[in-house]
């Protein structure tokens, strides 16, 4: 294959990154601790957590790990809340304890936090009280040991933190009941914490850092196995691209997007805290003019966001209004940026919306838009440094630029594979390492690569995979449905929704009945929008339902 050089990046940016400069995200985490002390790190609800805050929090959390709770290195420790202060703490104390971060979806259901604490074999949770209810109906079923405890407002200064938890929970009632008995505060684990002596384990770039949950290409959702070796190389990776324009201990990166998903995870947290720069962590970004009050108080230089975010923003009068003067960089990722929005976002802002590719398996960057990029071109742009690229036909040859092909990956950022799933990590990861992405992409002659479609029937709302086995094993659970399609379709918001085709056996069933049923056992970017009944569906001569026959229906109409 013609191999696909870097081309058109800043003076600087290298072809290759030394995936050895650091031993784990510990080391990393501690260098910036030495460098950065009393800058902040991340800020929330007004209150400033510095380095060397967050330093002394996480290690009094990591201690607790390891004495008061008996927890080993390599043992799984979930964490389930939006974005605050008590996030940060929890992850570096339980990187530092040597132990593997399991990011979960707040909003998950009972049947969804079910399958990924058994699957994960999480020993501990950290949750904020506002979904303790949905813990609470499963943590029984599971190999949970230790649930430690929080409230939104805990971390913020006594008088703000005695309002704020009041007025979530009798007020806004934001609070469902519940009852853990036996659980733990997590303000009381700090405290004794602090009283212990923290031990720092052997780390390695083998050993896991995250089980990050994903879809991947097909089927339920899996643990993908990434490793300190992984995000350490991302991170390598994602420097080599951003410091000419970075300037350490300076910037201000606003984070709306969550902190569980692999995107702001990488690009948000863990890079700008390895250039000491702070965090601006939004808890609730569908607030828009709560958002945009927040943005106010701050000199932002820099922001990532999928397209929707973007778009809610430049539809809100405050935001255009805003002083952009420090503003430089903009990064879109987890979805197509469209270019209406794009070139929008350059109008108001002044900044280019850079996009960027990644996945779950690659932790996640993989191509991102040259910095010194005029504007919005539609593509993804070019590999990541130490990053190769092949497209691949049907029959599994390598094919050039002008083609379209499925998209394989290799670098230091491909996962271990999948927790627990060899026969599924052998499906996406061959051939000496190359992962087959599901993507079905194009190159141009200058390097700068085009997602064209999707092999696989993933449906994507808002950045986060949405699988139809999922959607139709939910809707199979009616008892009036005999069998049911899922598909994606476009829509303006959040770039497709859920579309479900079902033959009902009662003629009794109605469409909002359906949905209410699926209100119940799945996320909300999972509920179908629309539900079309049909006699029967289209199937293949083994029987088996054509998702692609009902995707051209829709084109069609």
């Amino acid at each position: 294959m013609e191999k696909i050089w870097l081309k058109n990046y800043p003076e600087g940016v290298p072809e290759t990154i030394n995936p050895e400069h650091y031993t784990s995200l510990v080391d990393i985490f501690e260098e910036s601790v030495r460098k950065y002390p009393d800058q902040p790190a991340f800020i929330n609800m007004g209150a400033v957590q510095t380095f060397r805050s967050l330093e002394e929090q996480s290690r009094a959390f990591a201690a607790y790990l390891q004495h008061e709770l008996k927890l080993e290195k390599g043992d799984r420790v979930a964490i389930m809340m939006p974005n605050l202060l008590q996030y940060p703490i929890a992850l570096f104390g339980a990187l530092r304890a040597g132990m593997v971060v399991v990011n979960v979806n707040p909003l998950y259901t009972p049947r969804e936090l079910k399958h990924q604490l058994n699957d994960s074999g999480a020993k501990a949770i950290v949750i904020v009280s506002n979904f303790a209810h949905t813990l609470e109906k499963v943590v029984r079923e599971t190999p949970v040991q230790h649930v430690i405890l929080t409230k939104l407002g805990d971390l913020l200064a006594p008088v703000k933190r005695t309002l704020v938890n009041f007025v979530v929970r009798y007020v806004k009632k934001m609070v469902p009941k519940y009852d853990l008995p036996g659980a733990l505060s997590m303000r009381r684990a700090l405290a004794k914490g602090h009283q212990l002596t923290y031990v720092k384990p052997s780390i390695t770039h083998d050993d896991l850092a995250f089980l990050q949950y994903t879809g991947g290409t097909t089927g339920v959702a899996k643990g993908a196995m990434l490793s300190h070796g992984n995000m350490v190389g991302n991170l390598e990776q994602v420097a080599a691209v951003v410091s000419p324009a970075i300037v350490p201990g300076k910037e201000f990166i606003v984070t709306a997007l969550p902190l569980y998903h692999i995107f702001a995870l990488t690009a948000n947290c863990l890079t700008f805290m390895k250039y000491g720069c702070a965090n601006l962590l939004i808890t609730n970004p569908r607030d828009i003019p709560g958002f945009v009050k927040e943005l106010s108080r701050y000199p932002f230089t820099v922001m990532t966001g999928v397209n929707t975010l973007f778009n809610a923003l430049l539809n809100n009068d405050d935001f255009r209004a805003m002083d952009f003067s420090r503003f430089k960089l903009a990064i879109g990722g987890g979805a197509a940026v469209q270019r209406a929005v794009a070139e929008r976002w350059q109008d108001v802002t002044g900044a280019v919306l850079l996009e960027g590719y990644g996945l779950t398996e690659c932790c996640p960057l993989v191509t991102v838009s040259p910095l010194n990029q005029p504007s919005y071109n539609g593509s993804i742009g070019l590999p990541a440094p130490s990053t190769d690229m092949r497209l691949v036909d049907d029959e599994g040859n390598d094919i050039g630029p002008g083609e379209s092909g499925e998209l394989w990956v290799k670098g230091p950022q491909v996962m271990q594979g999948y927790w627990g799933r060899p026969d599924a990590t052998d499906e996406v990861i061959v051939e000496d390492g190359w992962l087959r992405t599901g993507d079905v992409a194009k190159v141009d002659d200058e390097g700068y690569f085009y997602i064209v479609d999707r092999i696989k029937d993933m449906i994507l709302v808002s950045g986060f995979n949405v699988f139809p086995n999922e959607i139709e094993d939910v809707v199979a659970m009616h008892p009036d449905v005999v069998e049911s399609a899922a598909i994606g379709i476009p829509h303006e918001v959040t770039g497709e929704s859920v579309k479900i085709f079902v033959v009902k056996r009662s003629p009794e069933l109605t469409e909002s009945a359906l949905i209410q049923h699926c209100r119940k056992h799945l996320t909300a970017y999972k509920i179908p929008k629309q539900v079309e009944f049909r006699d029967d569906l289209p199937k293949s001569n083994v029987g088996k339902i054509l998702r692609r026959e009902l995707r051209k229906h829709e084109v069609q109409e």
